[in-house]
């Protein structure tokens, strides 16, 4: 699960980071409202943190403006602002949880995975490519009806392949989506979770555009 984090303060932002990566999320953490709000537009992100307090753009701004352009990944704004009309106000622009500065790390964990349960518990298209058949909301993936298990990573490839099916991913698209923007990563990763898809999928599912990226369909 790939998740933004923007928060502004060096500590508390760097202390959430790894936080949250040991809980299993890949995380991209941002300190300013106007490259969340450019992030947002351009790339996908499962869940959103969003610190309202921010330098460049207040975070209700920003959250307000992706609503508004059609931008519907789950939202939990973490903020020092308690004030009833500051979480009215909040849960008015969009927002899907709400929790104020100080917290615990263990509840802010247990409101992500509660947002994301809520998200599964929605209509959510499956994602397919001949036999192969993908449930992003249970992470099931099978092929001519048989049951494939994947490896977090290797999910994290074949869905973002089938959410851009027939187009051409490059492969520092493929790693952000893994790994987030600034995770140092050794050089083959990438190619060692394409082998075993094919492995597990078939030899010609995953297609290799040489020098630009990766293609199915």
């Amino acid at each position: 699960m790939r998740l933004l984090l923007v928060e502004d303060d060096p500590l508390l932002g760097d202390g959430l980071k790894l936080g949250l990566q040991a809980e299993g999320y890949t995380v991209d953490w941002l300190r300013d409202g106007k490259q969340a709000l450019h992030a947002l537009l351009s790339e996908n992100f499962d869940l959103v943190v969003l610190d309202l307090g921010l330098p460049g753009m207040d975070g209700l701004e920003v959250l307000h403006e992706i609503r508004q352009r059609g931008v519907m990944a789950p939202v939990l704004i973490l903020t020092a602002r308690d004030a009833v009309s500051d979480r009215v106000g909040g849960l008015d622009q969009g927002a899907d949880d709400y929790l104020t500065k100080p917290f615990d790390l263990e509840e802010l964990s247990a409101r992500l995975r509660s947002l994301l349960r809520r998200g599964r518990e929605s209509a959510t298209p499956l994602l397919e490519q001949g036999q192969v058949v993908v449930d992003p909301a249970s992470r099931e993936v099978t092929r001519s009806g048989e049951k494939i298990n994947l490896s977090m990573k290797e999910f994290t490839v074949l869905r973002y392949l089938l959410e851009h099916q027939g187009k051409v991913v490059s492969r520092d698209r493929l790693e952000q989506a893994l790994y987030g923007w600034d995770t140092e990563i050794e050089s083959n990763v990438l190619e060692v979770h394409i082998h075993k898809l094919r492995k597990k999928l078939g030899a010609d599912f995953i297609t290799t555009v040489r020098g630009v990226g990766y293609r199915v369909g």
